[in-house]
């Protein structure tokens, strides 16, 4: 099995599903990136996916199809995507380990690139 860069749990993967099924004929799954903005800096995106970009990377599990913007892949490495249900909000949350903070809201984060040595398992040399 190839890395991946994010995995998605069983609820994120069957959202993912139920949004393209009610999307229409075109949509083909979802696309997650990484968008300047907010109180904190930064702010998940996740958008419709209708014609996939060859440049992305391709997450799939158990028929949910999900891409990943190049230019996130050193913030999301490592991260689950998870989808939740509470009596105020539903929505997709992101357990990411390179996430440093985030506003109150929780709409926005602070991010830092991943650790490579760390994800490897090796020491860094110094």
């Amino acid at each position: 099995m190839a890395f991946q860069v994010m995995t998605l749990s069983d609820a994120a993967a069957d959202r993912v599903k139920a949004i393209v099924e009610n999307s229409g004929p075109d949509a083909q799954g979802i696309r997650v990136s990484i968008r300047k903005g907010g109180c904190a800096g930064m702010e998940y995106a996740v958008d419709l996916v209708s014609e996939p970009n060859a440049k992305d990377d391709f997450i799939e599990r158990d028929g949910a199809k999900v891409w990943v913007d190049p230019a996130a892949i050193l913030y999301l490495l490592g991260t689950q995507m998870d989808f939740e249900t509470t009596k105020l909000r539903s929505g997709f949350v992101f357990n990411n380990p390179n996430q440093t903070s985030a506003c109150g809201c929780g709409e926005s984060v602070e991010l830092k690139p991943a650790d490579l040595a760390k994800l490897a398992g090796l020491e860094a040399r110094v």
